[in-house]
């Protein structure tokens, strides 16, 4: 027989309590990014499972005016999307992208990793470095290698920041990418918009002598 004293087991689990909720909801609610279980793990009891405790505080949060929402590999709280445009009453907008950026974002998302010349392609135009500048200052996109041949190009690619701001879980619930612009074409006039004067006349009455 080995004299080695034996490890001991890890403790079961158990069902998480208001004490390991209330931590989680202050450590969630002060972090700047998406908090992942692993991150949230360290510091619960070792008793205490993390994806248990997230399960229970999205359940406290449904339905109510802020609520907890999945963000790349974490999750965070977020305002109701029901309650946005009354909130947009009194809380300032922040400034949107110019649309070149929103452009140049999209075409990230969609086609990472992806280098510039390749992006100035899908665009049609030239990519000024402003707007790479803009994009990485924001955390939202990232350098992601470089792209084996001549020159090599730098790779861009998103970053976790990037989904946070869209709310997005990963890059597959990425929405249109029309629904990334900035501005959108504005919509074909009802018949009702059209001016008498411009309307298509009546057609002549048969019946008319």
């Amino acid at each position: 027989m080995s004299d080695e004293p034996e490890e001991k087991a890890p403790p079961p689990p158990r069902d998480p309590d208001d004490d390991a909720l209330r931590l989680a909801e202050a450590l969630i609610f002060s972090s700047a990014e998406p908090v992942s279980p692993r991150s949230l793990a360290r510091v619960l009891p070792d008793d205490v499972d993390a994806d248990a405790v997230l399960a229970a505080l999205r359940l406290r949060y449904a339905g109510r005016g802020v609520e907890l929402v999945d963000a790349g590999n974490g999750v965070m709280f977020r305002t109701a999307l029901d309650l946005a445009p009354r909130l947009r009453r009194v809380i300032e907008v922040p400034r949107r992208l110019p649309r070149v950026a929103m452009e140049t974002l999209a075409i990230v998302a969609y086609h990472q990793p992806v280098t510039r010349p390749e992006i100035e392609h899908i665009r049609g135009t030239a990519l000024s470095q402003q707007t790479l500048d803009l994009l990485l200052e924001l955390d939202l996109i990232a350098p992601k290698g470089r792209r084996e041949g001549p020159g090599r190009p730098t790779l861009w690619g998103t970053t976790p920041a990037f989904l946070a701001h869209f709310g997005l879980k990963d890059l597959r619930e990425l929405p249109r990418r029309e629904d990334l612009l900035l501005e959108t074409a504005p919509p074909k006039p009802s018949p009702e918009a059209i001016p008498a004067d411009l309307s298509t006349p009546d057609a002549p009455n048969d019946d008319a002598g």
